[in-house]
């Protein structure tokens, strides 16, 4: 029953998307791709943290990046299917080889700390102040806004565990 009624809470979604496309504007558009491929990210690597993090600390953030980044997924799917904006329907091959060099590090909690805390957030920090100031639609810029405390909190803590990183 769950499964058949997310299967077609799926389809309204595309359908959706699909027949409204032509009102998003690019740079919406643009902004919708980039954070619904980094949100699926985010929680994939969070995931990947909790299993192979050797801290506490680590598998924390990553239990914490996917509570967070799965609330604004899902907050960016809603938005998304009310706007007419198409979300990446998988994460993208880059992101994946990210992930995937990521398992493979030989000290995974530097890296990660280093490349999903710091650099990644800094990315979508960037990516979710230009749209809040310069997005064309008002709910597009307000929930971007309403997004950046917590990636600002996301990277913030990660410059923590890299302070209290033991080499």
């Amino acid at each position: 029953m769950k499964t058949t009624t997310i299967a077609a809470l799926t389809a309204s979604i595309l359908a959706l998307s699909s027949a409204a496309f032509a009102d998003v504007s690019k740079k919406d558009q643009d902004f919708f791709s980039k954070a619904g491929a980094g949100g699926m990210y985010e929680v994939e690597a969070g995931k990947l943290a909790q299993n192979k993090g050797q801290s506490d600390g680590v598998k924390s953030f990553g239990g914490m990046l996917v509570k967070d980044h799965g609330m604004a997924n899902d907050e960016l799917k809603a938005l998304a299917a009310k706007k007419g904006a198409a979300l990446p329907p998988a994460l993208p091959a880059d992101k994946q080889k990210k992930l995937d060099m990521l398992s493979k590090a030989r000290d995974f909690d530097k890296a990660f700390v280093d490349q999903v805390g710091l650099d990644d957030h800094k990315v979508d920090i960037a990516l979710f102040e230009k749209t809040s100031r310069d997005a064309d639609d008002a709910e597009v810029k307000a929930f971007a806004a309403k997004t950046l405390p917590t990636l600002k909190a996301h990277r913030e803590h990660a410059e923590g565990l890299k302070k209290n990183h033991k080499h």
